[in-house]
């Protein structure tokens, strides 16, 4: 939703292999259809990631590393706020792990 997904349609009409990573496997599919029939593009993927958990990050960095011949753009969109203060099941506060550890850890994983 949000600012991600127009970024998401904006590369799908540039005809862009485009992968979603999404929390939600509904929200992220429905989103994929709808840039599908938007833009005529079928290179439209969805992956499964919560930024929140390193284990996570980790599985869909591997994946990514795997399945795709090479990465030009990524686009850390993810984002929480208003939350109540939580530790997640890895010891970190959700915010801050999903905000920032998560983004931080993905990009350098994808790094090459």
């Amino acid at each position: 939703a949000g600012i991600g997904k127009h970024v998401a349609l904006d590369l799908a009409r540039r005809n862009a292999r485009t992968i979603l990573a999404c929390r939600s496997r509904e929200r992220g599919q429905a989103a994929v259809e709808e840039i599908r029939a938007a833009t005529g593009n079928p290179a439209v993927l969805l992956r499964l990631l919560d930024t929140s958990s390193m284990a996570s990050v980790r599985a869909f960095a591997r994946a990514v590393l795997r399945e795709e011949k090479r990465l030009d753009v990524l686009v850390n969109n993810a984002g929480v706020t208003g939350l109540p203060f939580t530790i997640t099941p890895e010891g970190l506060e959700l915010t801050f792990a999903t905000n920032y550890l998560g983004p931080f850890l993905l990009t350098n994983l994808l790094l090459g």
